[in-house]
């Protein structure tokens, strides 16, 4: 059943979301590619929103899929977007800025140090 509300997404903190990826969950970025390549998980896929709708046949629906952005308000939209398509989902509370602030793995596209845009 999909949520009511945003109030109503599951959320899971960052470093919680690190050990479920760890064990086997899907992290997926949603933030716009300069984003992305300042500075992201390195274990996350990266589809931007404005393309989750024609990509979401791509994702394994056997698994869960943690979506992160920014701040979350994007993550928290496609989280919402997931769960009505039948996916088990949740957003990463803070998104990368939370996730950097916790000290998690982040990389960069071109080697430098990662930062989140």
């Amino acid at each position: 059943m999909a949520p009511a509300s945003y109030d109503e997404i599951p959320i899971v903190a960052p470093r919680d979301a690190f050990d479920l990826v760890a064990a086997g969950a899907v992290l997926v970025d949603v933030r716009e590619d300069f984003e992305w390549e300042a500075g992201h998980a390195p274990t996350a896929r990266h589809i931007p929103l404005s393309e989750l709708q024609e990509q979401v046949d791509g994702l394994p629906r056997d698994k869960d899929v943690l979506l992160v952005c920014r701040a979350g308000s994007r993550s928290a939209r496609a989280t919402a977007f997931l769960l009505q398509s039948g996916f088990k989902a949740s957003n990463v509370d803070g998104g990368m800025t939370a996730w950097a602030a916790e000290a998690l793995p982040m990389e960069s596209e071109d080697g430098s140090p990662a930062v989140v845009a």
